[in-house]
């Protein structure tokens, strides 16, 4: 009979692989929502180095430099999801096929590991894939996976929808940035006071 108690170790060796890090920005918004330093992001079809390399390939696609990995990974995880094998489909047609071939091409390139090149290195080695398969599953997942998340709208300030109000309270309306802001073309609401 079995033990009950595996090791998280053993447990993540047999589960498929894990991206994982340490947010770099201990005193951002993300930092703010993340019960500790530490985090990680469990795959179940993808190895640790396809999602380190998928993080990576993202990171150049979409930079912001001051966006934490953490953020970067939910593409990841998006993308590990979507590669589980389909039944009754070539496996030469599917998403893990088209990830597992796109990160040979970029070790290719490489003369080796993509992931061990500088940023520069990394960016010539990508820009010429754009629009392949690769590239594109990449992009168009993280379109959606990368800025639809509470951590992404922490980092850029979006406070999320407001219901049917909209903005229109919440500061949509608001010209103080301007030196001298017009009057608004429908008035003023009726709680605001003409800066004049």
């Amino acid at each position: 009979m079995s033990s009950p108690n595996i090791s998280r170790r053993v447990f993540l060796k047999t589960s498929g692989g894990v991206v994982a890090g340490t947010l770099a920005f201990a005193s951002g918004p993300i930092a703010l929502l993340a019960p500790s330093r530490s985090w990680a992001m469990p795959l179940d079809h993808l190895s640790s180095r396809q999602g380190e390399v998928l993080l990576a390939v993202t990171r150049q696609i979409f930079p912001h430099p001051t966006l934490e990995d953490a953020v970067y990974a939910h593409v990841v995880k998006s993308l590990d999801r979507k590669s589980q094998p389909a039944e009754n489909l070539d496996s030469k047609n599917t998403l893990g096929h088209t990830l597992d071939a796109g990160i040979a091409e970029l070790d290719a390139a490489a003369g080796g590991d993509w992931l061990a090149l500088d940023d520069a290195k990394r960016l010539e080695i990508l820009t010429p894939m754009a629009g392949t398969p690769f590239f594109e599953a990449i992009r168009s997942d993280a379109v959606v996976s990368l800025y639809n998340n509470p951590l992404a709208f922490a980092h850029f300030g979006y406070q999320g929808p407001e219901g049917d109000g909209g903005y229109l309270t919440k500061g949509f309306n608001d010209l103080t940035w301007l030196p001298d802001p017009p009057k608004p073309q429908g008035g003023y609401l009726p709680f605001e006071e003409p800066t004049a």
